[in-house]
């Protein structure tokens, strides 16, 4: 049994996917040229290198045929073998070892042994790094993920203990929803599911749990409007077993989302309130689209990857 939408639902997230997926790759390669070295702030550029690697990993898991993923490809073949990338990294101490962590544990394949990003991650991984020290169970998740990636050993609890430890897990009924941050719950989901390909492990009243709260944010997040937090909501409901075309909170997503697509394939802005103006130039353009494109392209690339299902335990909003 897939998880994949099929019939008119297939058709709609597939031109989605086509349009994010198109101006992902004629674009991303922006990030790393002259001009956008020179235009754009440094840490968010690194960053932005680095949610473009996640999508990579996504992208040829699910689609390598894809002629789009030429160019992203391109691009972070010349970042990860660039000598002069790895420093950049370390300019804003305090994300300094997590993105040398991510920057070893996503490298693509075909780079050297002993490429830059081996040094890096040697250095991320160095002393008490992999343990739970000075870490909250949030970046305790995360960190294990990326260790994992990278094959580095570590020393941080199983995940389905670290789910027990999460801001999500504690969430009870009788709290609002306001107190969950969209963020910490869908990145929570996509660590423990690796953003869809694999079975989040939660039991059935824990599957229950987190498929009630991302439903209803799905619902909150479409009523405001805002598409990049709808977006990853989306993939949390496929991570989760449910096909987000079927549920009425996803499929309310999917709309929001098509409606606000340009005809280059961007979704320009985070949201609708601070959609890119028709004047905005093109740097203004590329620093609101990035983001919410980039988010669109990874969701409904796993979306439209056929694999088995979670078992239904919950029912959908």
């Amino acid at each position: 049994m897939g998880t994949r939408p099929a019939g008119p639902d297939l058709a709609a997230v597939t031109s989605l996917s086509a349009g994010a997926r198109r101006w992902i790759g004629r674009h991303c390669g922006y990030l790393d040229d002259p001009s956008g070295r020179a235009e754009l702030p440094l840490t968010p550029r690194v960053k932005a290198l680095l949610q473009l690697a996640l999508l990579h990993r996504a992208w040829t898991k699910a689609d390598p045929a894809d002629p789009d993923l030429a160019g992203v490809a391109a691009t972070l073949g010349r970042v990860w073998r660039s000598p002069d990338h790895p420093r950049l990294l370390t300019a804003e101490p305090r994300y300094a070892r997590q993105f040398q962590l991510m920057y070893g544990a996503l490298a693509p394949a075909g780079l050297a042994a002993d490429g830059p990003h081996r040094a890096a991650l040697a250095e991320a991984v160095a002393g008490d790094f992999l343990t739970p020290r000075r870490k909250s169970p949030f970046l305790q998740l995360e960190t294990r993920y990326y260790a994992e990636l990278a094959g580095a050993p570590h020393r941080l609890a199983d995940y389905p203990e670290l789910y027990r430890m999460s801001r999500l897990a504690a969430h009870t009924d009788e709290r609002p929803l306001a107190e969950l941050d969209v963020c910490n719950v869908t990145h929570t989901v996509f660590h423990l599911a690796d953003f869809g390909f694999r079975n989040p492990g939660l039991d059935a009243a824990d599957l229950a749990h987190v498929r009630d709260r991302v439903q209803r944010l799905t619902e909150q997040c479409v009523r405001r409007g805002e598409w990049d937090l709808t977006g990853k909501l989306l993939l949390a409901q496929y991570c989760l077993g449910l096909d987000p075309s079927a549920t009425p909170s996803g499929a309310a997503g999917l709309r929001l989302l098509a409606e606000a697509q340009a005809p280059d394939g961007a979704i320009p802005g985070r949201s609708a309130d601070d959609r890119a103006g028709a004047d905005a130039g093109p740097v203004a353009h590329f620093r609101a689209s990035y983001q919410s494109t980039l988010v669109v392209a990874l969701a409904t690339v796993v979306l439209l990857h056929t694999r088995d299902a979670v078992p239904a335990t919950a029912g959908a909003r």
